[in-house]
């Protein structure tokens, strides 16, 4: 028998109640509550005590994982909890203890979920990894992560050898033997019990999991959620994706990153939803939309880059069972929301949230729209606008009171450094990202606090004007930063992908400022522009525009540094 706590029946009102108001904001915003249980273990209180046993869910499709090619894997909910359980069993054989931190380096395989599982049975604390760090950046994580266990998938395990600490490690390998490690398949050998018994209760705020930021403006910082945290806080990501029990919901997203754990474990598990997966080694477009016409996906979460890339096909001539669509990661342009809307009839819902938090912005089922805008707190959270004086503002830094009841379950419990926790305490916590609200409350995301800059005295927002310049038929990609200028201090200057097709020319040049002028007001048109072939990004694809600024920085003078960089003044009849 599994230990329970007995918390099921309160998170699951909690989630009801948000389940019967999907489509009615008001509602769920003023009438919903957070559950604040001392005691809560959701992979035994929810997922086997419920999802698992539920005549209507235990037989359901938990994880669907589709290969274009032709192969499928279905586990039910009952069959996951039963795997995860084997998994936790061996775990325990193994050495691995409540507290004890695993670091997990696994793609979009079914131990990912029954690891996931498995570790949160026995308490043990889960630092998700992507497949793409190299032995530098998983020297880091084993390092600052206080690592005592890896899990991770043979073709990874080579990235440790020789790796500072590694051999007072404990090391499981997936898919196969590795020469050191021990083999997960033995979980699943016969020798392991279909049944797990948890050694106590998991109080709440117990840590869970660590992720590592992607670290758009300084080292990735560590990030410590609860059992709390993520599995309860993400009733408002399943709000705002729209799931519902027995949806079939695609999230295009890695794993190691937060949104793998916001859209493809727990917003899905906490509807009764099915995970589904697509294994793409190179993500195809049309391969995708033929996948969504014919396997029954409901709803779909992806990041815009997708959303740009599928606009490039005929999507109208797919026909699909999509009901909800939905986008998250950064802002999604205007214009690729209103021609989905015109092939599909589907409207794109944007969201904001961050690796510290799960969905705290979005534009839920049913609610009007306003394009560019990332939506209303979902219910659960409430945000207030700090300007620079701390003052409450209708344009300021995002932030998130924290004192009694207003604290959202779904904060992290606060960063990790040097081994110890600098917790979220104080008035409010500051999400570093700048937005403007409107008379209905609606959030109109402005940037990153550390990228907003000034020009000419005036506020100038990264974001605005970069979703300008990809409407522009040549622009592929684009980053815009402030560089010196001896009149205005700054000016803003962009870095710019060039579309296939499009020569690094002068012509093309004069073409995006011509398309500048005609959106922007003077004070915020791009003065200068450089064509590149690349930028610099994070591991999770995010663009670092704090490298871009400190080449800004050394300048000599006003002159382009190449013959790639164009400025505007050379434009006579566009000055």
């Amino acid at each position: 028998m599994n230990i329970a706590t007995g918390n099921a029946p309160t998170f699951q009102a909690a989630r009801d109640f948000l389940l019967r108001h999907r489509t009615d904001y008001d509602t769920a915003f003023a009438g919903f509550r957070w559950p604040r249980p001392t005691e809560f273990n959701w992979a035994l209180d929810w997922f086997d005590a419920v999802l698992a046993t539920d005549p209507d869910s235990r037989h359901r499709a938990a994880l669907h994982i589709h290969d274009p090619e032709g192969s499928d894997i279905v586990v039910s909910f009952g069959a996951m909890a039963r795997g995860s359980n084997r998994v936790a069993n061996f775990l325990r054989a193994q050495g691995v203890r409540r507290g004890e931190r695993i670091l997990l380096l696994l793609g979009n395989v079914v131990p990912l979920w029954e690891c996931m599982l498995a570790a949160m049975k026995l308490g043990a604390v889960i630092i998700p990894a992507t497949t793409l760090l190299t032995p530098e950046d998983l020297e880091d994580r084993l390092s600052r992560g206080r690592v005592r266990h890896i899990i991770a998938d043979v073709t990874q395990t080579g990235k440790f050898t020789g790796l500072p600490g590694v051999a007072d490690v404990g090391r499981i390998a997936v898919g196969g033997p590795a020469e050191g490690w021990a083999n997960l398949a033995a979980a699943h050998d016969g020798t392991y019990a279909d049944d797990f018994v948890a050694d106590g209760v998991t109080a709440a705020a117990d840590p869970m999991l660590l992720y590592f930021t992607s670290g758009t403006t300084a080292k990735p910082k560590l990030v410590v959620h609860s059992h709390q945290s993520y599995p309860l806080g993400a009733l408002s990501t399943m709000y705002w994706l729209g799931l519902q029990p027995g949806d079939v919901h695609l999230n295009i997203s890695s794993p190691g990153w937060a949104k793998h754990a916001w859209s493809s474990f727990f917003a899905p598990w906490n509807a009764g939803a099915t995970v589904f997966i697509v294994t793409q080694p190179r993500f195809n477009a049309a391969q995708l939309l033929d996948v969504l016409s014919t396997t029954g996906v409901t709803t779909m979460c992806a990041p815009p880059t997708v959303w740009r890339m599928l606009i490039q096909q005929d999507m109208g001539k797919w026909k699909t069972s999509l009901r909800e669509l939905c986008s998250a990661g950064e802002p999604l342009n205007p214009e690729v929301i209103d021609h989905v809307e015109k092939v599909w009839n589907l409207t794109i819902r944007d969201g904001y949230g961050q690796t510290e938090t799960t969905a705290q912005i979005g534009n839920p089922p049913g609610q009007r729209l306003k394009l560019g805008s990332m939506g209303r707190s979902l219910p659960g959270y409430g945000h207030v606008l700090l300007d620079a004086d701390d003052n409450v503002a209708t344009e300021g830094e995002v932030c998130l009171p924290l004192s009694g009841e207003g604290r959202p379950a779904g904060l992290m419990l606060g960063y990790e450094v040097e081994g110890r926790m600098t917790a979220t305490d104080g008035e409010v916590y500051r999400t570093g990202d700048v937005a403007e609200r409107d008379e209905e409350g609606y959030l109109t995301f402005v940037g990153r606090a550390d990228d907003v800059f000034k020009a000419s005295d005036y506020r100038i927002s990264p974001f605005e004007l970069e979703s300008i310049l990809i409407e522009h038929d040549a622009v592929a990609e684009a980053a815009v930063v402030p560089s010196p200028d001896p009149v205005r201090l700054a000016v803003p200057k962009a870095f710019v992908i060039l579309a296939g097709g499009a020569l690094p020319d002068a012509d093309t040049a004069r073409s995006i400022y011509a398309h500048l002028r005609g959106r922007l007001a003077p004070y915020k048109r791009v003065r200068r522009l450089e064509f590149v072939d690349e930028l610099p990004k994070t591991i999770s694809g995010k663009i670092r525009r704090v490298d871009l600024r400190k080449g800004e920085e050394t300048r000599a003078d006003d002159s382009p540094v190449n013959p790639c960089e164009f400025l505007e003044s050379i434009f006579a009849d566009l000055v």
